[in-house]
């Protein structure tokens, strides 16, 4: 089930800038500070004012945004490795988060030293470098973009799509 109350807000740029509540996407437009570029059948009414409600929403003037950084955290590693193990491509039912370099040698809690495992893989590993014991990485962990984490958005709406550059439609026609 879709989660309707939120809204993706768009700069002058048409650049994803983040998601927003409903509430606050209605207030932006009666301010008129937005545009409304994608909008459901459905209308919110007041006494005064209809106004149809929101999927995406565009800034009428360019806002510079200063680049987001995502939070180190275990579901983002898990969402950024689609919940696959990074040692042995499998994609388990629970998924561990595994230092590459232990912490013990060294490791530190950080976007290219932790990658989603099987507890399979993660005990075989245990404390050790992955030279040690002969195990390979599926692909070099890194920091995803914010971008990406807005792609992977678990509620999102299919009329965000084109503006997270998932598929063709709205503007690149």
């Amino acid at each position: 089930m879709l989660n309707l109350s939120r809204v993706l807000l768009l700069n002058y740029s048409y650049e994803p800038v983040m998601v927003v509540s409903i509430k606050k996407a209605i207030i932006l437009y009666v301010l008129d500070k937005v545009d409304i570029l994608e909008k459901s059948e459905n209308q919110i009414r007041s006494l005064y004012l209809s106004i149809p409600t929101p999927y995406v929403i565009k800034l009428k003037k360019f806002l510079y945004v200063k680049p987001r950084k995502l939070a180190l955290t275990r579901n983002n590693i898990i969402k950024r490795d689609d919940g696959i193990c990074q040692y042995c491509g499998l994609k388990p039912s629970s998924v561990t988060i595994d230092h590459i370099i232990p912490k013990n040698k060294g490791g530190k809690d950080s976007w290219d030293n932790l990658v989603a495992a099987c507890k399979k893989c993660n005990m075989y590993k245990g404390n050790q470098l992955l030279n040690e014991i002969n195990m390979k990485l599926l692909k070099r962990p890194a920091r995803p973009s914010y971008l990406f984490h807005l792609q992977k958005y678990k509620d999102r709406h299919p009329t965000w799509d084109p503006y997270l550059y998932l598929k063709k439609g709205a503007y690149f026609e």
